[in-house]
């Protein structure tokens, strides 16, 4: 499966703290009039951990209604038990999923290992009857994907790339070097995209791409062309902004952003609230400079 390309990891949209699928819709709707390659439901941005698994295959079918056979779908399935994984990638192929995005469980940190990784991996890959996508995510999970790891799940067949989303290049690099050159690295982090095109990452799965999903299809390109200057030029405009709606304002500020950028954002989920007021101010500015290079 080609993951060459920008795949945003789009937010659930919530109304009165229930899942509102017309405005889900109407989202996935609009991201298929841009370029990017795909899309990612139920990530960290999707506000995955506050939703049931009824919930989650609802969502994941309701994206691929939308989302043409051209283009991927892929759907967060991570859980803590190997067990539950299974059954959570499961439940996402039979509702439509190209493949599943499963970050590594956490909540025993101590005991996470590299062989507790491999063997974790490898089980939920055997079960899957879709290909599987590795998603580091320290900042929530607490644990890092060691590279050897990486390396030695590179060779299932079924497991075909990784999602790394620390700001860490010298990983990225890492995990492109340690792997064969079929298996498919993509950068997490939005203010490190350049950075990692530049090291081998074929594409990204990143906030900043929910709301100015063609810019970052544009910088992907950019980087691919070798021109470098425009690259860098445009990485440096998009970075304040994707810094916002992470670093700063988090899932709050992201839906922010998508509704000063026409699209629904609309609450998060309890216990999250709304962004601040200032945040308001802040990404308008932002945003407003971004369109301004559509």
């Amino acid at each position: 499966m080609d993951l060459h390309g920008i795949f945003p990891p789009i937010v659930t949209t919530f109304d009165n703290d229930e899942i509102d699928v017309r405005a889900y819709a109407r989202n996935v709707q609009r991201y298929m009039t841009t370029r990017v390659q795909g899309l990612v439901v139920l990530g960290s941005n999707g506000e995955a951990p506050y939703v049931s698994d009824d919930e989650a295959y609802r969502l994941v079918a309701t994206a691929r209604e939308h989302v043409p056979a051209d283009r991927r779908l892929i759907a967060g399935a991570g859980r803590e038990s190997t067990r539950a994984t299974i059954a959570a990638a499961g439940g996402a192929a039979r509702a439509g999923a190209d493949a599943v995005l499963v970050r590594t469980p956490g909540y025993f940190k101590g005991q996470m290992t590299a062989d507790v990784f491999i063997r974790h991996y490898t089980a939920v890959a055997d079960a899957s009857r879709v290909p599987v996508l590795l998603y580091d995510v320290p900042a929530f999970t607490g644990v890092t994907l060691p590279v050897a790891a990486v390396a030695k799940l590179a060779e299932h067949p079924n497991i075909i790339g990784v999602k790394e989303s620390a700001p860490d290049i010298a990983l990225v690099s890492d995990f492109v070097a340690g792997t064969p050159r079929d298996f498919q690295v993509l950068v997490g982090s939005a203010p490190t995209m350049l950075a990692g095109f530049c090291v081998g990452a074929v594409g990204a799965i990143v906030a900043i791409a929910c709301v100015v999903p063609d810019l970052c299809v544009r910088l992907l390109t950019l980087a691919q062309e070798g021109r470098r200057d425009e690259a860098l030029t445009l990485q440096r405009q998009i970075t304040p902004l994707a810094r916002s709606v992470t670093s700063v304002f988090g899932v709050p500020g992201l839906k922010r952003a998508l509704d000063l950028a026409g699209y629904i954002g609309g609450p998060p989920r309890a216990p999250l609230g709304p962004a601040p007021a200032q945040a308001t101010d802040v990404i308008r500015q932002q945003l407003d400079a971004l369109q301004a290079l559509v």
